[in-house]
C-alpha cells in the first residue's frame, strides 16, 4: 500500500536513519517506537507525505490516502465543532444537495420526456452511492466520535477558536477518525486525551477498517492497539510482530540468540587463526592454511550493537507520617454559582497511592487542589494528618523555578549529597544530556521546564505528594524511572494521571470524580473497571428481573427458578458443567506451563538458528494458548461465581 525502499534521511551531518525498507499493507496496525530524537516523527511525516527522504524511495498505491495528526501546532477556527467535522464529509453533502435538486426537478419534468429519464437515472446512481457511503448517518456519525472524545453536546456549536490547543488536537483527531483514511498516521493520540476517551479511542482503533501507524509513549494503548511493532533504533527499522509487551519479549530474545552466535563464530574464528598462526611456516601445511585463511576471509563478522542502559536512581525516602494521612468531612467546593464538589467525605491513610479518576472537568485538580491546600473549601472540614508534609506538583509547576539558573547548578543546590555524576544520570532520565544541563531553566519550553520541575521534587520528596498530570511530556524512560521511584516510596501520593500502564502498576486505590460526588474503590485502575463492569450488569440485571416476577408463572415451573426479587439461578446441570469446565482449563494450564517451562529451558542451549527459530515460535504458541486458557478459566469461574 505504502512503501519505503532503502530510505535515508539526515538533518545536517546527523543521520537519522539509512537504508530502510518497510511495507505497510492494508490493515497493518503498528506501534513506531524508540528514544526521542531517532526520528519517529520524521518517519510519520514521510509517510504522510509531508516530507522527502534523501535517498531511496517512498511510493504509494494509486488512490490510497494517508491522515496525519501531528503532537502540536494545529489551530482551527471559522466554524463550530460539529460543523468542522462534518466538513469532511463536503463531497457527499454535495451529492446530498444536488440529489435534492434532482428530486425538485422530476416534480416539474414531464415523466415521458428524456430529461425525466436522464434525472431519474442520475438520482438513482447518486442515491446508491450515498447509501454504500451512508450518507443518511453522517451526523449520526460525527456525533458518536465527538462524544466519544469527550465533547459534550451542549459544546458542539462552540466555535473551534475558543478551544484551548489540547481540544483543537481532539477535533482535529475527530476528523481524522471519520475521514477513515487507508493510512492513519497518529504521533502521540492520547497526549490530550482523559481516560474515558483513551479507553474510547482503543476500542474505535482496535475495529478501524484501514492501517495505522501510531507513536505512543503509553505501553498499555500500545499493547491493545497494536499487531505490529516498528522500532527506530540505531539508524535502521527493526520489527516484530505482536503488540508491545511482545517486542520486549522478542528485542531480549533476538539479543540472545545474536550473542550466542557471537560467541561461536568468535570460537571458530579463533580455532581458525590458531591454526594459520601455529602452521604458516609448515610447508606441509600450506594448502591447509590457505584454506583457513579464504575460509576466514568469508567470514561476515557478526557485531553486537551497544545495549541500551537501564537508569535506576535511588531517591530519598521521606519522615513518617501518622496514619490518617487526609480526610475530608461533608467538604463542598464551588466557584459561584458552579458547583464542583458537594457533600465529599473520605480518607487517605499512611502509604496509599490514590489515582484520581473522572472526565475532563469533573473535578479532579480542583480536588488535589483542595487536599495540598492552594484552594480554600467553600464548606465542609478537611483535616491534614499528623506530621504530614504535603508538597504539590502543579501541571504548570515550572512557573515555580528560577528562569536565570542554569539546571545542573539549581539541582545541586538542593542535592543533599548527590555527586555530581548522580545528578546528571537523574536530568539525563528526565531527557537532559550532554550540555542540556548546563541551560539556563528559563529558555526551556513548558514541557522541559516541567520535567525538570518533576525530577528536583523527587530529589527530596515530601511525604505527602499531590501530582497532577506527572507523566506528561515524558516518553518510556523518563515514566519508567518515575514509576519505580514512586513504587519504592514509603510516603503517600495521590496522582492524577492518563497512562493506564503508570496508574496500573501504582494505584493502590481509585477515587472517582463524577457529578460533584466521590466514590472509592481499592485496588488499581483494573480491579476499578472491573467493579464498574459489574455494576453496570448488576443494574442491567435489575430490570429483566422486575419483569420475571411481575409476568405469571407457568405451572410447570418450579418454585426453586423463580425467586421473587432475584435474577434466575443457575441450572444445575449448566452449573455442573462450568464446573467441569473449570477443572478441564485448569488441567490444560498446568500442562501448558510445564510444556513452556521446558522450552525456555531448551532455548538456552545454542543449537542452530533453525532449531532456536523453531523452539521460539512453538513457545510463543504455547503462550498464547495459555492466556486464552487463563483468560476462559476466569471467564468460567466469574459465571460460577456469581450464580452461587
Amino acid at each position: 500500500m505504502i512503501s519505503l525502499v532503502n530510505a535515508s534521511k539526515r538533518y545536517g551531518p546527523r543521520v537519522l536513519f539509512e537504508n530502510v525498507s518497510w511495507m505497510i499493507t492494508g490493515q497493518d496496525r503498528v506501534g513506531l517506537v524508540g528514544a526521542n530524537g531517532t526520528g519517529k516523527s520524521t518517519v510519520m511525516k514521510i509517510l504522510g507525505g509531508l516530507e522527502t527522504v534523501d535517498a531511496g524511495e517512498c511510493t504509494s498505491q494509486k488512490g490510497i490516502s494517508a491522515g496525519y495528526l501531528p503532537q502540536d501546532g494545529l489551530q482551527l477556527s471559522g466554524r463550530t465543532v460539529f460543523a468542522e467535522c462534518l466538513s469532511v464529509f463536503d463531497e457527499l453533502k454535495d451529492m446530498e444537495r444536488e440529489m435534492g435538486q434532482l428530486v425538485r426537478s422530476l416534480s416539474d419534468l414531464d415523466p415521458a420526456s428524456e430529461e425525466y429519464s436522464a434525472a431519474a437515472t442520475r438520482y438513482t446512481s447518486l442515491d446508491a452511492q450515498f447509501r454504500n457511503r451512508d450518507g443518511y448517518a453522517l451526523e449520526a456519525k460525527v456525533g458518536s466520535v465527538l462524544t466519544g472524545l469527550g465533547f459534550p453536546k451542549e459544546e458542539w456549536t462552540k466555535r473551534t477558536e475558543f478551544f484551548s490547543g489540547g481540544w483543537q488536537m481532539r477535533i482535529t483527531l475527530a476528523k481524522l477518525l471519520l475521514q477513515q483514511p487507508g493510512l492513519l498516521l497518529l504521533d502521540e493520540p492520547t497526549n490530550h486525551l482523559d481516560l474515558e476517551a483513551r479507553n474510547w479511542l482503543e476500542a474505535y482503533l482496535t475495529s478501524y477498517p484501514n492501517a495505522f501507524v501510531l507513536i505512543s509513549h503509553d505501553r498499555y494503548f500500545l499493547d491493545v492497539t497494536t499487531k505490529k511493532i516498528a522500532e527506530l533504533w540505531n539508524k535502521g527499522l527493526h520489527f516484530y510482530s505482536g503488540n508491545f509487551e511482545s517486542y520486549l519479549q522478542q528485542k531480549q530474545e533476538r539479543r540472545l540468540i545474536l550473542e550466542s552466535a557471537f560467541r561461536n563464530q568468535q570460537e571458530r574464528i579463533q580455532q581458525l587463526e590458531g591454526f594459520i598462526n601455529r602452521f604458516r611456516a609448515t610447508a606441509t601445511k600450506a594448502k591447509q592454511v590457505q584454506s583457513r585463511i579464504k575460509e576466514l576471509e568469508k567470514i561476515e563478522r557478526i557485531e553486537i550493537p551497544p545495549e541500551e542502559k537501564a537508569i535506576h536512581f535511588s531517591f530519598p525516602q521521606p519522615k513518617p507520617s501518622g496514619r490518617i494521612v487526609a480526610q475530608f468531612t461533608g467538604v463542598s467546593k464551588a466557584y459561584g454559582e458552579r458547583v464542583i464538589l458537594s457533600d465529599v467525605t473520605f480518607q487517605i491513610e499512611r502509604g496509599e497511592r490514590v489515582v484520581l479518576v473522572g472526565i475532563n472537568g469533573a473535578g479532579k485538580s480542583t480536588l488535589i487542589k483542595l487536599l495540598s491546600g492552594i484552594e480554600p473549601l467553600t464548606s465542609g472540614d478537611y483535616r491534614i494528618g499528623h506530621n504530614v508534609q504535603p508538597d504539590y506538583f502543579a501541571q504548570d509547576q515550572y512557573k515555580e523555578l528560577d528562569p536565570a539558573s542554569q539546571l545542573l547548578d539549581d539541582l545541586s543546590s538542593v542535592a543533599n549529597g548527590k555527586t555530581v555524576t548522580e545528578l546528571r544520570s537523574l536530568l539525563g532520565c528526565f531527557l537532559f544530556s550532554e550540555d542540556d544541563v548546563f541551560k539556563p531553566i528559563g529558555v526551556l519550553s513548558g514541557g522541559e521546564r516541567n520535567r525538570y520541575a518533576l525530577a528536583r521534587m523527587l530529589l527530596n520528596p515530601a511525604n505527602f505528594l499531590l501530582l497532577d498530570e506527572p507523566t506528561n511530556h515524558l516518553d518510556m524512560r523518563a515514566k519508567d524511572v518515575l514509576l519505580e521511584s514512586l513504587e519504592q516510596f514509603t510516603g503517600t501520593v495521590v496522582l492524577v494521571s492518563h497512562d493506564r500502564y503508570f496508574i496500573d502498576r501504582l494505584a493502590t486505590k481509585v477515587i472517582e470524580v463524577k457529578d460533584g460526588a466521590v466514590r472509592v474503590y481499592p485496588g488499581n485502575y483494573e480491579d476499578y473497571l472491573f467493579r464498574k463492569q459489574q455494576e453496570s450488569a448488576n443494574a442491567s440485571a435489575a430490570s429483566p428481573a422486575v419483569a420475571v416476577n411481575s409476568a405469571p408463572v407457568a405451572a410447570d415451573e418450579s418454585k426453586e427458578e423463580i425467586d421473587t426479587g432475584r435474577v434466575r439461578r443457575l441450572n444445575p446441570i449448566k452449573a455442573k458443567q462450568l464446573e467441569d469446565r473449570a477443572a478441564e482449563l485448569e488441567a490444560e494450564s498446568a500442562a501448558l506451563e510445564s510444556e513452556i517451562s521446558e522450552l525456555e529451558t531448551a532455548l538456552q542451549g545454542f543449537v542452530s538458528a533453525e532449531e532456536t527459530r523453531r523452539q521460539m515460535d512453538l513457545l510463543a504458541a504455547k503462550k498464547d494458548r495459555h492466556d486464552e486458557v487463563i483468560s476462559e478459566w476466569e471467564r468460567v469461574s466469574l459465571q460460577l461465581e456469581e450464580a452461587r
